[in-house]
């Protein structure tokens, strides 16, 4: 700060005028005084003095060591600047070098904004930008990506220009690399949080963490291992990928996922049956967004994904076990090909005979690229679906039939007494419609009449 102060200081007297000779007077005549004998003459007076003054002579909490500050300082910190009134739930502290030089702090905040989701893309100011500690903004969008906009923090760098506009700075190629290492060390700070911090942190921004999965192929990874699903192998805690992978049976090549709207939809799925009775764990994913994730998430540390819901699930059959299966698909034939070409024609792509099921006579099964019946209910649900449309949903699936259960045995049996009955058709569509039902699919004409003498479902 720019001050002035009045001080007393002291200062010599002006020399008074060399004497001259008065009237009458010679030059001999006049006293001359030794210079040596004579001693300066000063006064004091005052005088105000301008400089500069300091007014905060500690350092900015980035600049200190790490080791230095206290967790009480950290939180005072992030409370002065982000106005949050709670406690961070984490922070990371540190210094970057190499092709840019800087200091950062971030900071996990406890609960999501009521509106991240809402205005999700929308730029947010959670980081500060400063240069040389002179602050220069905190309107980036590139910043920090869209799925960590939640982070808040400062940065502060001297290599960057100071006598810049924002939007020249935002174009600097040392911002993407600032940016790069932003994330990194963001995501390091999540990794290394607690189990029971990074359950409240999950609560919270789990939605953020599939998103990332999404958006940051070069992160996908690192996010992949911070994701979180509930688990057929525990009801009360949810389990990550890695454990998992633990978990694996020896020679399982997939890990296998079930999507719905809650756990009990997924556990008393016909899908998983088989699953379950093998001693496989099976995922459950039960939020709307778990299935695109899994889409941008084709492997996870050399193992592929399995949705039970599809086609050529591999149950890892004993050679006794497919020997019965190719029997039985002898015996079964004709009945799959009356069902696909005449009684369900409309609504299947074909009917096969099913290795996944136990209990349940029927399910339909999405093609190994098509829609499962839960992500045609996502699709249908969505503002702008357009009704009626192959894109939301209505494709047709695979009609898995179990050749072990009565009702099965009964149709078939109807089948080759007389392929015309009206009986044969009735059973065909009534185990049609439940398969519909239990499998999450939303299909059929609720205005067909239910007495089967069509050959649409």
């Amino acid at each position: 700060l720019w001050t002035s102060k009045t001080e007393t200081v002291e200062e010599p007297v002006e020399a008074e005028a060399e004497a001259t000779p008065k009237e009458g007077e010679t030059d001999d005549d006049v006293k001359v005084e030794d210079e040596d004998d004579e001693k300066p003459k000063t006064k004091m007076v005052e005088k105000t003095v301008y400089d500069w003054e300091t007014m905060n002579d500690n350092k900015p909490i980035w600049l200190r060591a790490p080791k230095e500050v206290e967790d009480a300082d950290y939180t005072a910190f992030y409370k002065s600047f982000s106005k949050d009134s709670d406690d961070p739930l984490a922070h990371v502290h540190f210094s970057a070098e190499g092709e840019v030089t800087f200091r950062s702090i971030l900071f996990v905040p406890k609960t999501a904004p009521h509106d991240l989701y809402q205005d999700y893309g929308k730029a947010v100011d959670n980081i500060k930008m400063y240069v040389k500690r002179v602050f220069i903004t905190d309107d980036f969008e590139e910043m920090m990506p869209k799925y960590l906009s939640f982070i808040k923090g400062v940065v502060d760098s001297d290599d960057l220009p100071l006598n810049v506009s924002r939007e020249t700075l935002q174009q600097n190629k040392l911002l993407r690399v600032i940016k790069k290492k932003l994330v990194r060390k963001a995501l390091d700070m999540l990794k290394k949080m607690s189990d029971e911090d990074y359950k409240k942190f999950y609560n919270e921004f789990g939605t953020n963490v599939k998103l990332g999965v999404m958006e940051d192929h070069s992160n996908r990874n690192r996010l992949a291992k911070l994701l979180r699903w509930q688990s057929s192998q525990d009801t009360e805690e949810m389990t990550s990928l890695q454990s998992y992978l633990e978990r694996m049976k020896e020679k399982q090549d997939h890990i296998y996922f079930m999507t719905g709207t809650n756990r009990a939809e997924c556990e008393k799925s016909p899908f998983v049956e088989a699953l379950l009775k093998k001693g496989y764990e099976v995922l459950y994913l039960v939020d709307p967004i778990d299935e695109y994730t899994i889409q941008n998430l084709p492997e996870f540390e050399g193992k592929k994904f399995q949705n039970a819901a599809k086609e050529n699930l591999n149950l890892q059959e004993t050679d006794a076990a497919k020997e019965t299966m190719e029997k039985l698909g002898r015996e079964f034939d004709t009945l799959m090909n009356w069902l696909k070409e005449k009684v369900l024609s409309s609504g299947i792509d074909k009917a096969i005979l099913s290795t996944r099921l136990v209990e349940s006579p029927c399910a339909l099964v999405a093609t190994q690229y098509g829609y499962s019946g839960n992500m045609e209910r996502i699709m249908k649900s969505q503002a702008y679906a357009k009704a009626g449309s192959s894109e939301s949903g209505n494709q047709k699936k695979i009609l898995e039939l179990n050749p072990f259960h009565p009702l099965v045995k009964q149709l078939n049996a109807l089948h080759k007494a007389d392929a015309e009955s009206d009986a044969a058709k009735d059973l065909a569509h009534a185990l049609y419609d439940t398969a519909l039902l239990r499998s999450g699919c939303q299909g059929g004409d609720p205005t067909r009449d239910r007495g089967g003498r069509g050959g649409d479902p």
